[in-house]
């Protein structure tokens, strides 16, 4: 994976969002967990989207099988990120508790991220 990400860059449907900082290998368990972060901490007000899914399968082979014998079975799926993807995106909260709940979803991915807030985002 070289470069920073083409697209998925902006904030599209939400007014606050969380920015991935590194390239890596996302997979389904931690965006779940990261949306069960941020939703139970928002109480199920607003809305969360998810901007990334994660259709890359891994495989791998099972314990104690020599080598050769063809490739594994898929183990489990992740999503690619690269710099400057978007995450996760909220709307229909407050600045504070949209902080508050992308931080905690932050802290289930294994990427560094950065909190962004729209453009036209007004703190009326």
């Amino acid at each position: 994976m070289k470069g920073d990400s083409q697209r998925g860059h902006q904030l599209s449907n939400g007014t606050f969002g969380i920015k991935v900082l590194q390239k890596k290998f996302i997979t389904s368990r931690q965006i779940e967990a990261a949306r069960i972060a941020a939703t139970r901490y928002m109480k199920r007000e607003g809305q969360l989207w998810i901007k990334i899914f994660p259709d890359k399968p891994i495989t791998a082979k099972p314990l104690e099988v020599r080598m050769g014998k063809g490739k594994g079975a898929p183990s489990h799926f992740v999503a690619p990120v690269s710099p400057g993807r978007i995450v996760f995106e909220i709307g229909g909260v407050s600045l504070d508790i949209a902080k508050e709940a992308l931080r905690l979803a932050a802290q289930k991915l294994p990427v560094t991220t950065k909190f962004i807030v729209a453009r036209d985002y007004d703190n009326a």
